[in-house]
């Protein structure tokens, strides 16, 4: 039992419901239980105030694709620092992706993440786990005891299985479950060896390219067997146009069919790559403007429904090394906001948008309680200032790895406050509004 604690003068920005205006929220025993427009009726015996002093308080952020050394690469990022980051970045809640060593795809280590995340992270953990064994592709894991142990969904996490047969009978299996199922799309044959876009900047840097059809094909793949089976379908990360396009055809059809987007693939383009820091070496890759500016419309239309930061912390060794040869993979967790809010402020996303996106469609889709600011939601909150600014250095960031694609960028919009179940386990150092009865 904690304290009740009032929130005052914050901007509520609520996507479930639309509301956006001024007013406080009582928080007691870890959840929402009260909402007041303006200024709150007064303060119950003994509650903690925090003055927002005009601070956006929307729901905690919900990330969808996160990847952790732990168990097995520790050294990468354990659930303890992957959640100090998570919470910096106003991310409440993330779905850890099976690709750790062992692989998740038994119901034992799905309870020992799961215990082991509560007892060391700071925010929410949620166990994705693994379609196939080991995550080769070949066999089929056990849905059922995956699901009573705790996965929230299924997911080969950066593997793309490439069997039609196999997938087929995998969306069978856990339409049985009514678990979804969370798909990286990408055809072997066509990334080949493929490091970035396959176009023109490709060609003049003699770097081989991974054309678009690599995401399109198995995605046209997938839509067809999520239409013949019914299962909940997530296309984990599109990039381009033209699946996009796909995506729109499929919803106009009915099916139970959803998608997200690396945060990378809306805020930069293949022309960031030119400096060649293989911090820019994304998989997919990062495309040609022209596809980021119909991603971006693909999300105001609502094609794309969930944003997420693809967070996946490589060590030196695989990242310092010559482009072609070094690793896939940037952590995101605490930048994730801010480089949405650049989308904001271009104009080119309305803030509403964006943060649907990251609350209430991922918690929708995962079947949680939370993503909404209403009595009753678990009190996971972000506070923030849309128009602070600060500029991403790596020896500030609380992830254990460095490979971030936004260093040096200058951010506008920064997270003040974090609250876990109505806890702060997070607050900036110059956030301010504390007073302590």
């Amino acid at each position: 039992m904690t304290r009740p604690l009032v929130i005052s003068n914050a901007r509520i920005v609520d996507p479930a419901s639309g509301r956006d205006e001024p007013g406080a929220l009582l928080i007691a025993d870890g959840r929402i239980t009260d909402f007041s427009a303006g200024a709150p009726p007064g303060l119950p015996e003994g509650a903690e105030h925090l003055d927002a002093r005009g601070l956006v308080a929307a729901p905690g952020l919900i990330d969808m694709r996160v990847f952790t050394g732990e168990p097995g690469h520790e050294y990468r990022e354990s659930l303890a620092s992957a959640g100090e980051a998570a919470a910096a970045g106003g991310v409440t809640s993330f779905v850890l992706m099976p690709d750790t060593s062992p692989v998740i795809d038994d119901g034992a280590l799905v309870d020992f993440l799961l215990r082991r995340a509560e007892a060391t992270c700071a925010v929410n953990v949620l166990p994705a786990a693994a379609i196939t064994r080991g995550l080769r592709g070949e066999e089929i894991t056990e849905f059922g005891l995956l699901k009573e142990a705790g996965a929230i969904c299924l997911t080969d996490g950066r593997e793309s299985i490439q069997s039609a047969g196999l997938l087929r009978a995998a969306f069978s299996y856990a339409r049985n479950f009514d678990l979804p199922v969370v798909h990286h799309t990408a055809d072997r044959t066509l990334v080949g060896d493929g490091v970035m876009n396959e176009g023109t900047l490709a060609t003049i840097s003699g770097l081989k390219g991974i054309p678009i059809e690599a995401e399109t094909v198995p995605l046209a793949r997938d839509l067809q067997l999520a239409a013949l089976t019914g299962v909940r379908y997530h296309a984990a990360q599109v990039s381009t146009g033209a699946a996009v396009a796909l995506l729109a055809a499929a919803r106009h059809n009915a099916q139970a069919v959803t998608c997200g987007i690396s945060i990378n693939n809306l805020a930069l383009n293949e022309n960031d790559v030119a400096p060649w820091r293989t911090f820019f070496k994304l998989a997919p890759p990062l495309r040609s403007e022209d596809d980021r500016r119909a991603v971006i419309e693909g999300l105001n239309a609502g094609v794309i429904d969930v944003i997420h930061s693809a967070h996946d912390p490589q060590d030196s060794e695989v990242k310092r090394r010559p482009f072609a040869e070094a690793s896939d993979g940037a952590i995101g967790l605490e930048t994730l906001l801010a480089a949405a809010l650049r989308l904001v402020h271009s104009g080119d996303v309305a803030l509403m948008t964006v943060l649907r996106a990251m609350t209430i469609r991922p918690a929708e889709i995962l079947g949680l309680a939370s993503g909404r600011l209403a009595p009753g939601a678990p009190a996971d909150i972000v506070l923030f200032d849309p128009e602070f600014p600060w500029v991403v250095r790596e020896r500030e960031l609380r992830s254990r790895s460095r490979n971030t694609a936004f260093e040096g960028g200058r951010m506008q919009g920064a997270v003040m406050h974090t609250l876990v179940a109505g806890r702060r386990v997070f607050s900036h150092a110059e956030a301010s509004g504390d007073n302590r009865p």
